[in-house]
């Protein structure tokens, strides 16, 4: 499962979700890209206001504020979602 943090460097939202996003990685299982919205115009134009965002695939897309239970719950939803048509075809 991929997630990607959308931040950039001077939010200090962005790096208190993304630590939460680490503390849940080895539970959940899933890849992190943390994205500077500083670095692409489109992106800085859609999440300027917004960040920090967090995509997760098979997920919601969460915008701030975001806290660890959310993220956690989230997590754990998008993870079910993703083994179901796996566990369905088997």
């Amino acid at each position: 499962m991929q997630v990607t943090l959308y931040a950039k460097p001077d939010c200090h939202l962005c790096h208190e979700v993304e630590a939460d996003l680490l503390d849940l990685q080895s539970e959940i299982g899933f890849a992190l890209q943390v994205q500077d919205i500083q670095a692409d115009p489109d992106l800085f134009q859609r999440f300027r206001y917004l960040i920090p965002v967090v995509d997760i695939e098979n997920g919601p897309l969460l915008y701030a504020p975001v806290d660890f239970l959310t993220l956690h719950q989230a997590l754990t939803a998008a993870k079910r979602a993703a083994a179901e048509p796996s566990e369905k075809a088997a």
